[in-house]
This record gives C-alpha cells, structure tokens and sequence, in this order.
C-alpha cells in the first residue's frame, strides 16, 4: 500500500471511529481490580465504576482478580480484547512490577494509558497494642528486636512493600514482610493483630484510625496531610527525605480505538471532578487528577525510572 492509499484509508476510517466511540459503550463494561476487595485499587475503582454506570447508561463491573502483586489481574487484561470492554485499575504497583519481575509484556507497550485518576500518600499504622507512639520509637523498637516485628502489604512489588522496604532501608531496620493478595486483607490482619505494622495507602487505613483500630503514627508526603495534621512526615520523624505517594489510573489493552480511550478519558474525568468525589477523597487523604492519556504516559514512564532506582538501591527482590 503507498503513501496515497494509506492516506484514503485513514480518512475512511475516520468515521468509523467515530462511530464506534458514539456507540461505546453497547454492552457491560468489566474493570478488572488486580487485588482482592478493601484495597484502594478497589475502593478508587468502585467510585469510577458507579458513576460510569451512571453517565453512559450500561453496567462498569468491578471483578477483583489478585494474585501475584497484581500481576495475575494486569495479565488478563493484556490477553483481553482490545476493544473498550475490559478495563485495568492500576496503581504505583503497575511500575513496582516492572522494577521487580522479568514481564511477558512491555508495560509501556501493552496498554493504552486512559486516565490518571488521583494520587494520595501514605500512612504509617501500627497496632495500638505496640508500645510506641512516635516513628522513632519504632525504630527503635525495631532495631531492639531485630527481625521480630512484622509488617503487612497487599503483595510482593506493590506500594505497601516497596515503600515499606524503602522505610526499611532508609531506618536501618530489620523487619520482616508478611504479603496478602490486596490492601484490605493486609490492614484485616494489621487490626487482628497477626501483623505489628504496614505502611498503607491513607484511603486505606484512615478509616480504621478513626475508630481507634490502629494508630498512624507518620505519613510519607512532603508535608503533613491536610487530614492528619498532628501526625508528623515519617521524613520529619527520623527517616530524613523519605517520600512515598500511591495514584490510580486505568488501562485498556494495546489497540483499544483511540476514540474510546478519549471518551473513557472525559468521562472519567468528569467522575473525579465531581464535587462529591473531591469530597469523598480528599476526606480519606487522596486528590482527584485531570489528565489526558499522553500525561498519563508520561506519568507511567517516570514512575518506572523512579521506582527501578528505588528497587535497586534497596537492593530489592522478588520473594
């Protein structure tokens, strides 16, 4: 085919795509979450998919699939159609991942990026039975009792272990790493008991804090989060420069028509501008994002050079 006719069938598909992102979406939609349910891939992932339902008339389906630091999730979705029907929430564990294990796929390459949803730091949470009050303590604790104290996160390359090992490193502590197939069952054990620690994402764990079920005692911002201002950084706490922020976003399969990522993109947007879900998010520690798809990218392509440095100087690996 020469240049001419490439140009012709270009022009004739333009109304195609057209068309198809018109009609998008026909049928139910299903937004794969690559970690079990209570986690805030599925807590930001329910907000979308409720008001999407609402907006474009046909069901957004929320199917958890964990397994493997999210990788058993994000593979089914890169096998999937490339057509707009099946969705992938993501987080900072998407280029955790890529830090970490050898992947059948290239993560910049596989998937269109579809939006950038939010982004929300984390928290240092303890159990209110370890007889500490401040993140010096703990590191103090910790160091008293090496490799005695636990902590939990939603599996091995996520946010909860990366910037857990990172605290690690950057404390001097040994403490060791219990992993569980998403952020809910990690912070269920951290309330039991079972676990001593975690470092969760705030939209997480805020709500236990609040009812007195653990107790934060730093968060991994710049600066101290507008709704725990009396809870010092962990960087202001002993652990000098340590920063660690989780975000959401949401793929769709390499190939998926433009014209439907751009009109999963406005919509969304529209979701996460919504004075109610500013509302809700900002009240449990996160920010609604509004960004295009090549934002994204970029986004996604720095996260990875950021977090592979991070893994290799934590001298991290997969378990």
């Amino acid at each position: 085919m020469n240049a001419k006719q490439v140009f012709v069938a270009a022009v004739l598909a333009l109304p195609c795509a057209y068309a198809a992102a018109q009609d998008y979406p026909s049928k139910t939609v299903r937004i794969i979450v690559p970690f079990a349910p209570g986690g805030s891939n599925d807590i930001v992932g329910r907000i979308l998919a409720a008001h999407l339902s609402d907006r474009l008339g046909r069901q957004f389906v929320i199917d958890n699939r964990g397994g493997a630091g999210g990788l058993v999730g994000t593979e089914m979705v890169w096998k999937s159609a490339p057509d707009g029907y099946t969705l992938l929430v993501i987080s900072v564990a998407f280029p955790m991942n890529s830090a970490i294990y050898k992947l059948p796929y290239d993560p910049m390459k596989a998937f269109a990026p579809v939006v950038l949803l939010g982004t929300g730091t984390n928290g240092l949470a303890v159990h209110p039975a370890l007889p500490v009050k401040n993140v010096k303590e703990l590191i103090a604790l910790a160091k008293a009792r090496p490799g005695q104290l636990q902590y939990s996160s939603a599996g091995v390359a996520t946010f909860q272990h990366l910037s857990s090992e990172m605290f690690k490193s950057m404390a001097r502590v040994d403490i060791l790493h219990v992993p569980y197939k998403g952020g809910g069952p990690a912070t269920i054990d951290l309330i039991a008991g079972q676990v001593q620690m975690s470092i969760g994402s705030l939209i997480v764990i805020l709500p236990h804090q609040r009812n007195g079920k653990i107790r934060i005692i730093g968060t991994g911002g710049s600066k101290r989060a507008a709704v725990l201002p009396d809870v010092p950084t962990i960087s202001e706490s002993g652990v000098p420069g340590y920063e660690a922020n989780n975000w959401w976003g949401v793929l769709a399969p390499a190939g998926t028509p433009d014209a439907v990522v751009r009109k999963l993109n406005s919509e969304s947007n529209a979701v996460m501008m919504l004075p109610e879900t500013r509302k809700r998010l900002a009240g449990e520690g996160a920010e609604s994002l509004n960004v295009t798809p090549e934002q994204f990218t970029k986004h996604i392509a720095a996260e990875i050079i950021k977090w592979g440095k991070v893994t290799r100087d934590a001298n991290i690996k997969a378990e």
